[in-house]
């Protein structure tokens, strides 16, 4: 891996992702799509195996992958793996908690600019459906969990906020505060944290969130690829999701003669369970978990990585002297910032489009060049990266 203290050295580290060719591209992606380590496709390939052999009996396995998941989130979240539920995706949990609110009684929704757009549009979709929703301004972020706390009261069916700002990188403070006030008013909270989840420490008493729903997956700087997310639910709670799916009801279900007179739940997350699903993303989680705790990829150590990472980026692409008008990098204290460094352009989409074409894989959200390292990444890369941006800034 990078060394903060050694520029210019090899990262070690990339003979892992050998199939990813991290050594052969400039994988500026790790705010969105990290590459799998190799051991990734060996556990793909033990999941059909595993499904081969076992045919219907593969489900005890596949349990046994998933038990593995939820502890590998629950020690990113500094909680206990009987509190994480694992979803597909976001939405499918996101909708799924919403629907166990008591939006009957309460239809006032609390949420920011800057959210990602799985919560955006779903409640975009349900002010339409007459549901309150109140957007406070994302900016400027010093101030964001203030605000946001200024906007619940009695009426507040919930409020949803992220911990890291998807567009920019800005870790948001004090959201032990909304957490308060959500607690006064007797409204569920809603933590994204997606953006913050391994790449920036995050533990949910230290954040003062005990009280705090929270979401987020693997997708990103974890590494696990696609459906791995979860959702961590309270120690205690007892919702209803409207919302739900038939692995809630396995206990009942082993009961003999089980024929309720009314939808049961368990208590906690497992309320939150879902139904059938492809195991293969927990086979292949549950394997890079293990070898991030094999390579002390912890997320204190990937802090100290991605800070240096981005402010070498910054670094270089500050030496450039580029056109401001063309691009800038959005500037902010170290430690206000989560892992990736955003540029701000008019040419954002046509910068990024062209830096493909140059073996430099970045993305772009609106005017917001983003530039994401992973601990795979070299020194040598990133300075090459900072050059071929300059290269790309002078054609638009």
């Amino acid at each position: 891996m990078a060394n903060p203290r050694s520029p210019l050295i090899p990262n070690p580290l990339a003979a892992n992702y050998s199939r990813f060719r991290v050594s052969e591209r400039i994988l500026l992606t790790g705010h969105s799509h990290q590459a799998w380590p190799d051991i990734a496709f060996e556990a793909q390939q033990r999941a059909w195996l595993d499904a081969a052999e076992l045919v219907d009996d593969k489900w005890d396995r596949a349990f046994e992958q998933a038990a593995r998941v939820r502890a590998g989130f629950a020690r990113l979240l500094g909680d206990a793996a009987d509190n994480i539920a694992l979803g597909q995706n976001t939405h499918e949990l996101v909708t799924r908690w919403l629907s166990a609110l008591p939006i009957k009684s309460r239809r006032h929704i609390v949420t920011t600019t800057g959210e990602f757009h799985t919560i955006r549009r779903q409640l975009d979709r349900l002010a339409e459906e007459g549901v309150e929703i109140a957007r406070v301004p994302a900016q400027p972020v010093e101030e964001l969990a203030e605000r946001v706390a200024d906007a619940i009261d009695d009426r507040t069916l919930a409020v949803m906020v992220s911990s890291v700002l998807f567009g920019t990188a800005e870790i948001v403070p004090g959201l032990h505060r909304v957490a308060e006030a959500c607690e006064a008013h007797g409204a569920a909270l809603l933590v994204d944290a997606y953006h913050h989840l391994n790449v920036v420490p995050f533990d949910v008493r230290a954040m003062g969130l005990e009280r705090a729903f929270v979401t987020g997956g693997g997708y990103k700087y974890c590494q696990l690829g696609e459906g791995n997310c979860f959702l961590r639910v309270p120690p205690a709670t007892r919702l209803r999701p409207v919302l739900t799916g038939w692995f809630a009801e396995f206990q009942a279900l082993d009961a003999a003669n089980h024929q309720p007179t009314a939808v049961s739940y368990p208590a906690g997350a497992a309320a939150f369970a879902g139904a059938t699903y492809d195991p293969t993303s927990h086979y292949r989680a549950a394997a890079v978990f293990d070898f991030h705790v094999a390579h002390e990829l912890t997320p204190d150590r990937l802090r100290v990585i991605s800070k240096y990472q981005v402010g070498l980026l910054e670094t270089a692409i500050a030496a450039l002297d580029l056109d401001p008008s063309k691009a800038r990098a959005v500037t902010m204290a170290p430690d206000r910032r989560a892992g990736f460094l955003a540029v701000r352009s008019p040419h954002a989409t046509e910068l990024a489009r062209a830096l493909r074409q140059s073996a430099v894989f970045a993305d772009s959200r609106g005017d917001i060049l983003r530039l994401g390292p992973a601990p795979y990444v070299s020194d040598d890369q990133l300075h090459e990266a900072a050059a071929k941006l300059s290269r790309v800034v002078t054609r638009v």
